[in-house]
């Protein structure tokens, strides 16, 4: 399969946006993934090659956190340990993935996270105390978390964010620190599995690489500038958007 120029230009031009979304908040994907579909992809392999600009997105997001003073690589290396396992899992039914079993998990996925949004009112202040609370429970979570993004990826990021923030009670900053470095891990694990059974487009994994790579630095210093609440509003509007995709288009 091959592909013109301008097709890998548009396409980079998406992972820009997609990466500077999935840093800040998550679903970028929706940008990429369905580009792909509509270039002739075949869903599964668009799900597998997907995961090559995610690795390449959170590279640079992992770098532009840690220049930022940002890091804990201890919690975030056993939480990508532990989500890697459920990533192998859930990449070998992903790669069997169909189009309408696609819409009906993400559109259950979004209320799901709309709900923990909006009862959110308890939490008075996003200035919380470094240290992570809860740590059993958000290890036996993020095997859940993985196994969804190796299924899909898409929307992981709504998986990941309440976990970190609502269960292990992290600052948005360092949610997204550790969510970046996670999100690299097992998406190695999964780009393996859908590589042996599906196969990879990797012309145009190197295109989307080179967006979403731009796109996550740009989407880490973001976060580290602007803060919790230019995150939280990033993420409304995502889950916005993303609804009224699903429901109309």
């Amino acid at each position: 399969m091959s592909f013109e120029l301008w097709q890998l230009l548009v396409l980079c031009l998406a992972g820009v946006a997609a990466g500077w979304v999935n840093v800040l908040a998550g679903g970028g994907s929706l940008l990429t993934v369905p580009f792909m579909l509509f270039m002739g992809v075949p869903g599964p392999v668009a799900n597998g090659t997907n995961r090559v600009a995610i690795i390449a997105q959170n590279i640079t997001a992992v770098t532009g956190f840690f220049r930022n003073g940002f890091s804990d690589f201890r919690l975030s290396a056993s939480l990508a340990v532990v989500a890697s396992i459920g990533a192998f899992f859930g990449a070998q039914i992903g790669a069997e993935l169909s189009g309408v079993w696609f819409d009906r998990t993400i559109a259950v996925i979004i209320l799901g996270v709309m709900i923990i949004m909006a009862t959110d009112r308890g939490q008075a202040t996003d200035q919380r105390p470094g240290k992570p609370k809860n740590l059993v429970l958000g290890h036996v979570l993020f095997l859940g978390a993985g196994f969804w993004g190796g299924f899909i990826q898409i929307a992981v990021g709504f998986i990941m964010m309440p976990i970190l923030y609502r269960v292990m009670g992290l600052d948005l900053v360092r949610v997204n620190m550790h969510k970046v470095f996670i999100a690299l891990i097992f998406s190695f694990v999964s780009l393996l599995v859908f590589a042996n059974k599906v196969g990879i487009a990797w012309e145009l994994g190197g295109a989307l690489a080179i967006g979403n790579a731009i796109g996550g630095w740009i989407g880490a210093n973001t976060a580290v500038a602007k803060g919790a609440p230019f995150i939280k509003k990033t993420l409304f509007v995502v889950l916005a958007a993303m609804a009224v995709k699903l429901l109309f288009f």
